[in-house]
């Protein structure tokens, strides 16, 4: 007998979804700051310059070029196609393997840092945290982090308030804290994490603060009727609190670090 499962099959969905919109992502999603580097350096007790650093669930690269700016010595990992050839148009001189963190095409033991950007949940556990346990080196870290809207902020809590209502989530929720971040990155209590949450901001145009905005999984996965209607109410809601068409995003970068032993 086969059996489906349809809460395992939108998250497929979902997770492939980036594939068709790659160029959208790497022209609009946020960046990160320099802090976060330093704190993944300060928890770790290590520098990223010259650093064997695998960047996985690599994307069109925003964190990879970041880590690269740095100084580490970086290899991309990154499942999907439309996203690894957006990767490689921009970040010509680093490579890049296709593969995913539930089963690493990585030696044991190969690597000081293992990093996720925005990609960690999109892995099981269950296979991702033996997997980066195999192919760290002794005092390696695992990097794991998020940028997540800073919902203390009023205009930023209403618009995630719509989202909501609209797609019938949490959005809240999906956003996490530090503490859920870690139990649902290690249920089984494997990894020691340290927590650190870095506020940071850009400012922007409306139509990049929406294109964004329709950059997330939950949209690419939406018809494209409604999901026009929803950003044009959107495009109405933001100009009234920005008149001037520049949005202040805000961030909080939720980052999680654990050490191999």
């Amino acid at each position: 007998m086969t059996t489906t499962d349809p809460a395992g099959h939108a998250h497929t969905a979902r997770a492939r979804s980036f594939n068709a919109a790659a160029a959208q992502y790497a022209a609009n999603r946020p960046s990160y700051p320099p802090a976060l580097f330093d704190a993944v350096e300060d928890v770790s007790g290590r520098a990223l310059t010259g650093a064997r650093v695998v960047d996985v669930g690599a994307g069109t690269g925003i964190s990879t070029s970041l880590l690269h700016a740095r100084g580490a010595d970086v290899l991309a990992v990154e499942p999907g196609e439309g996203m690894a050839a957006e990767f490689r148009r921009g970040n010509p001189g680093i490579p890049l393997v296709r593969g995913n963190g539930n089963a690493l095409p990585l030696a044991d033991a190969t690597a000081d840092f293992l990093t996720y950007a925005q990609s960690w949940h999109w892995t099981e556990p269950a296979h991702s945290v033996p997997e980066a346990l195999r192919v760290l080196r002794p005092g390696g870290a695992l990097a794991l982090w998020w940028n997540t809207a800073a919902l203390d902020i009023e205009w930023i809590a209403e618009a995630s308030a719509r989202v909501s209502r609209f797609f019938g989530l949490d959005h809240a929720a999906e956003q996490g804290k530090s503490g859920d971040r870690a139990h649902l990155a290690d249920p089984s209590g494997r990894l020691d994490f340290t927590h650190r949450e870095i506020r940071w901001s850009r400012r922007v145009p409306l139509d990049t603060h929406l294109a964004n905005l329709a950059s997330h999984s939950f949209f690419l996965v939406t018809d494209e009727p409604r999901r026009a209607a929803f950003l044009a109410d959107e495009r109405t809601h933001l100009l009234k609190v920005f008149p001037d068409g520049l949005v202040e995003e805000t961030y909080d970068v939720l980052l999680l670090v654990a050490r191999k032993q």
